[in-house]
């Protein structure tokens, strides 16, 4: 399938102006590009309720329908970003937009970045932000029963990390997991970060240079860096997974729906075609990023189901 008229007009503008690598680039560079690139998120959902606040260290934002009371479902959301860049600014209109058709609360996690803060400084403050809302829940207005740890990218990894962090631990789970295109192997062994690595705008430069600055020497196959290929899934609650059929992480995300469900889990993926990686965060010039926003929504605002 081709790619979908929005996007193909901005893959084409990457090609034509030479597949600028991201190698090249300072991190300040790539951080107020990927800022820059919010503007193609649309206009700005204004019918939501907005509150930053600090719990125990950790900076979260609050986003609520309007006039909200008493206790919501939630999903806790981790941005995306190669663990590098990102935050809430980059995926303000997203939240926004979750919590409007869903009718939850969002709340971002705001974590350390890389390459000021190497492996396992996101690990941990996702971690750690996960169990702040949970100890907080009355006082944030949160439904403890109905919690669903989502993100995209690096944070699509860090929602599943979190999850089987929390599992070990015993002492709550989240009532499901979205995952959008995470980053789920270290190594990029898949065939797709061959096919499509290169054009796509977020190329495999893009990611593994992610990688190498937040993981500092760290083994790529380390549990928490590639968690594509760990055995201990049995016991996660109900997985939804999102791919685009152009991004070069496509396999492992569907690779990681195979390993779930023969460990146990109950998972569903779901392939979007003519769409590229980050496309969720395209809602201003995508038909795809605007289906899958309402089909998250529902997702994360039914009683039950992955």
């Amino acid at each position: 399938m081709a790619l979908e008229d929005g996007i193909a007009q901005q893959v084409e503008a990457f090609i034509a102006a030479g597949r600028p690598s991201s190698r090249e680039k300072s991190i300040a560079e790539r951080r107020a590009g990927y800022l820059a690139s919010a503007a193609l998120a649309g206009e700005t959902e204004t019918r939501v309720q907005v509150e930053e606040l600090e719990l125990e260290g950790i900076k979260l934002r609050c986003v609520s329908p309007l006039n909200a009371a008493g206790s919501l479902p939630c999903v806790i959301y981790y941005h995306g970003g190669c663990f590098i860049s990102g935050g809430f600014a980059t995926h303000d209109n997203q939240l926004r937009q979750l919590a409007y058709y869903s009718g939850c609360r969002v709340i971002a996690v705001q974590y350390r970045l890389a390459p000021e803060y190497p492996f396992p400084a996101a690990h941990d403050d996702a971690e750690k932000g996960a169990n702040v809302i949970w100890t907080y829940a009355e006082r944030l207005g949160v439904n403890r029963q109905r919690i669903t740890l989502a993100g995209d990218s690096a944070g699509g990894q860090l929602a599943l990390v979190t999850a089987l962090r929390l599992k070990a631990a015993g002492r709550w789970l989240p009532a499901r997991l979205i995952l959008l295109y995470p980053m789920l192997d270290a190594a990029a062994g898949s065939e797709s970060y061959s096919r499509y690595g290169q054009d796509y705008i977020v190329t495999r430069d893009t990611l593994l240079s992610g990688y190498e600055m937040y993981l500092a020497g760290v083994e790529p196959r380390h549990p928490e860096a590639s968690p594509l290929w760990r055995n201990d899934f049995s016991g996660l609650p109900p997985v939804h997974i999102i791919t685009a059929e152009f991004d070069p992480l496509r396999d492992e995300g569907e690779a990681l729906f195979q390993r779930l469900t023969a460990q146990g889990v109950a998972c569903t993926c779901q392939r979007y075609l003519g769409a590229i990686h980050g496309f969720f965060q395209l809602g201003g010039i995508s038909r795809t990023a605007r289906s899958a926003m309402q089909d998250v929504a529902w997702r994360v605002g039914r009683e039950n189901g992955p």
